[in-house]
């Protein structure tokens, strides 16, 4: 029988990645089969779980998604011995309205699996005061069990005793304490970590984690921490909708953004997928029915994706048959022009008229539910789509017809359409997930 734990923090960057890739890999290591999920809307953790385990990590996502399909991604890990939930931010972080199960908060998915939470706390700056908010996080919502914390980034041994000793003073377990060690620190750039496909060392890097945290954690009272876990395998699969029959997929270190779960549905659904590399230079596929170019790095690539007219020339040749699609990096693709960090503009595809702009970077963030004013691949006017949008260009022009209405989790609209011309369309957002 599996048995399932979360891993969360009280807020970002405070380590919960490194702790769930190092935990993953040293139980991989004595032989146990570890599967690992992603509370939230990230593209970028599923491919370190996946690195780490040897298994595919999908995302769970309680605004976005019902009980029933978080069931049947969980069921996934019914094979393993251990299953791991990565949250996302603090744990209790989520946005203000309820969406279609729950606010999107890793304490969601904790609640509705009834698996108990490991904390990842950073005393950095403080000692007591560490107890005081791991007991805050555990008392402050009833259906969420708190199995104990690790300490990371401890200062010394007597900081790591202070800390321990208040700890202990509420009834909190420590499961062990980490000083810092610059060795097991994953790379970032603006949209989160650099993506595990792009770190040639990244095996290296969760063998070192694994070793580090082996040495100062004590893996045997976290495993007896887990929950045993008696799913039954879910008979139904996502309910998704594929753009195509056989879909061309962008699929490169600038169009990587695509949430495994999709894919996977696209395929469940009887769907074809082949890959082609926009940075190589290549066209999509021509026996292909639909073109889907996903989110990424474009802005990083932007003088090679314009200098690629092989690629720029049989991406028109497509779209003058059959629809192509662009999400947030795509987006950017599928439009005139783009505009890099350094204020150098360069000509993208012009099957749409947007244009955007790195110039002057702004954060776009959040949860989307758009219903559809135009059609695009695989769904109709009228349609209802989950999504999540995080970007930080700026639009400079964006003169085609509406896609969409779009609303963020509170319900308020946006401005930001997506857009149509001819057999192209794009959004901002990233599909999760139908709204039935």
């Amino acid at each position: 029988m599996p048995a399932g734990l979360v891993i969360s923090a009280p807020a970002s960057g405070v380590g919960k990645t490194t702790l769930t890739l190092a935990l993953a890999r040293a139980w991989r290591n004595r032989g146990l089969r570890v599967q690992c999920f992603k509370s939230g809307p990230d593209y970028i953790d599923p491919a370190f779980h996946a690195a780490a385990t040897g298994r595919a990590s999908v995302n769970v996502d309680s605004w976005a998604m019902d009980r029933a399909s978080i069931a049947h991604l969980i069921s996934r890990g019914t094979d393993a011995d251990i299953v791991l939930t990565e949250g996302s931010m603090g744990l209790f972080d989520g946005v203000a309205t309820r969406g279609v199960s729950g606010t999107g908060a890793t304490a969601d998915i904790a609640e509705m699996l009834g698996w108990p939470v490991v904390l990842v706390i950073d005393p950095s700056g403080q000692a007591q005061t560490a107890a005081a908010i791991a007991a805050g996080l555990r008392d402050y919502r009833p259906g969420v069990r708190l199995a104990g914390v690790v300490l990371n980034r401890v200062a010394s041994p007597r900081h790591e005793d202070l800390v321990r000793r208040a700890l202990n003073d509420v009834g909190i377990a420590v499961f062990g304490a980490l000083p810092r060690h610059a060795e097991i620190s994953l790379p970032k750039r603006h949209l989160g970590l650099v993506q595990a496909e792009e770190q040639a060392e990244i095996g290296k890097l969760i063998d070192e984690a694994a070793r580090f945290v082996s040495g100062h954690v004590d893996l045997d009272a976290v495993l007896r921490a887990a929950a045993a876990w008696s799913v039954q395998p879910a008979t139904n699969g996502l309910s998704v909708t594929p753009p195509g029959q056989r879909i061309a997929l962008a699929r490169d270190a600038a169009f990587s953004f695509v949430y495994p779960h999709m894919l996977e549905a696209w395929r469940a659904a009887g769907a074809e997928i082949s890959t082609f590399s926009p940075l190589a230079d290549e066209a999509p596929d021509a026996n292909a029915d639909v073109c889907w170019l996903p989110g990424g790095y474009p802005e990083l690539h932007a003088g090679k994706i314009a200098a690629n007219a092989r690629f720029r020339s049989g991406l028109r040749a497509f779209a003058e048959t059959r629809p192509v699609h662009g999400e947030c990096g795509g987006y950017m693709v599928l439009g005139t022009a783009l505009t890099d960090a350094d204020g150098l503009r360069h000509e993208m595809t012009g099957l749409l008229g947007l244009e955007t702009s790195f110039a002057k970077r702004r954060m776009h963030l959040g949860y989307r539910l758009a219903a559809l004013a135009a059609p695009m691949p695989g769904h109709q006017v009228g349609a209802r789509l989950r999504g999540h949008e995080f970007h930080y260009s700026t639009i400079v022009a964006q003169p085609d017809t509406p896609l969409a209405v779009v609303h963020d989790a509170t319900g308020a609209v946006i401005a930001e359409t997506g857009s149509r011309r001819d057999h192209a369309t794009g959004t901002f957002f990233h599909l999760i997930a139908e709204d039935r």
